[in-house]
């Protein structure tokens, strides 16, 4: 998925550090991903490229590399990727992207992490879900990348869910269409872990409730259902949320049918949750994020409690 960030002033701390890269994995790659980075930069001509899109972006300036360790199918038309980045330096903020580099592919793919920051500590490992596309990056993903590809990458955006242990409690909405669950999820996981590790050791952030309206075409392409339901089961006095189909023709499972609303999310169903101590997250189709951010807006949400990242 690629994206554009807007930052909302006052919402979000710290800043984004640079990584170094591990010599000895990206030895072989070095001078190709130079080629890569520049040849990308120089092509940046087409209004929908990664690289010109997010140009103004805060991004993190070395390129580390990365090693595919897992695929599989989430949907019929999405890839779910597995990386693995052995340089410990390497770090993320719940709901950022990636600078995606492919050796042999001229252009930069632009994808955000649906994993959490938790997994890379534990695991070294970070997810993306990649929707196919004539985009040359999502065909390598889907077509030809295999196991032990190795590939590099570089995170950016201002868009994520970072906070320190001292801040406030907030409560989060957030709001997705399409693949843009995919840095939503991330931001769920991470408060889940967030949560998790207050409840284990009695300190730490303090999440408050976590409410997620989720629309796709159909229950096929609703991405991450049991991961989502898996959360949902885990922490029911914390997380909730609202599955939406707009095209469903098929019958709805008995496990799904609880969370399901057929037709799109709508003002009233988000009206109902604005308080003062709760953040709006909204990710997907360009004219949604319009609509919502504006609505949010409009029913006096201050900016800096609104954030949007528009997906093409």
């Amino acid at each position: 998925m690629a994206c554009a960030a807007v930052l909302v002033p006052g919402l979000f701390r710290g800043s984004v550090g640079a990584i170094c890269s591990q010599a000895a994995l990206l030895k072989s790659t070095r001078g190709a991903l130079r080629h890569l980075t520049l040849t990308g930069i120089m092509k940046s001509k087409r209004k929908t490229d990664h690289l010109e899109r997010t140009a103004n972006a805060l991004r993190q300036e070395v390129v580390t590399a990365a090693k595919v360790c897992g695929t599989a199918n989430e949907s019929p038309s999405v890839k779910r990727l597995r990386l693995l980045v052995a340089d410990q330096d390497f770090s993320f903020k719940a709901g950022q992207w990636i600078d995606f580099f492919i050796p042999g592919v001229p252009v930069v793919g632009g994808f955000s992490i649906c994993s959490s920051p938790r997994l890379l500590e534990q695991e070294r490992v970070i997810e993306l879900a990649v929707k196919y596309t004539n985009h040359p990056p999502a065909v390598w993903i889907h077509k030809q990348c295999a196991l032990d590809s190795e590939v590099a990458v570089r995170v950016g955006g201002e868009f994520f869910f970072d906070p320190q242990p001292a801040d406030a409690s907030r409560n989060l909405v957030l709001i997705a269409g399409g693949v843009g669950i995919n840095p939503l999820l991330s931001i769920l996981r991470h408060a889940a872990d967030l949560h998790r590790e207050r409840a284990n050791q009695g300190s730490g952030y303090e999440i408050g409730t976590i409410r997620l309206f989720y629309s796709a075409k159909n229950t096929s392409e609703l991405l991450f259902k049991k991961n989502i339901l898996d959360l949902v089961n885990e922490f029911p006095e914390k997380i909730a949320c609202s599955l939406h189909v707009t095209k469903q023709t098929t019958p709805i499972s008995a496990e799904l049918k609880p969370y399901i609303t057929e037709g799109r999310i709508t003002e009233k169903e988000i009206r109902e949750h604005i308080s003062r101590e709760t953040l709006f997250y909204i990710c997907g189709p360009p004219p949604m994020t319009d609509f919502f951010s504006k609505q949010l807006e409009n029913s006096h949400v201050p900016k800096e409690h609104i954030c949007f990242e528009k997906w093409w």
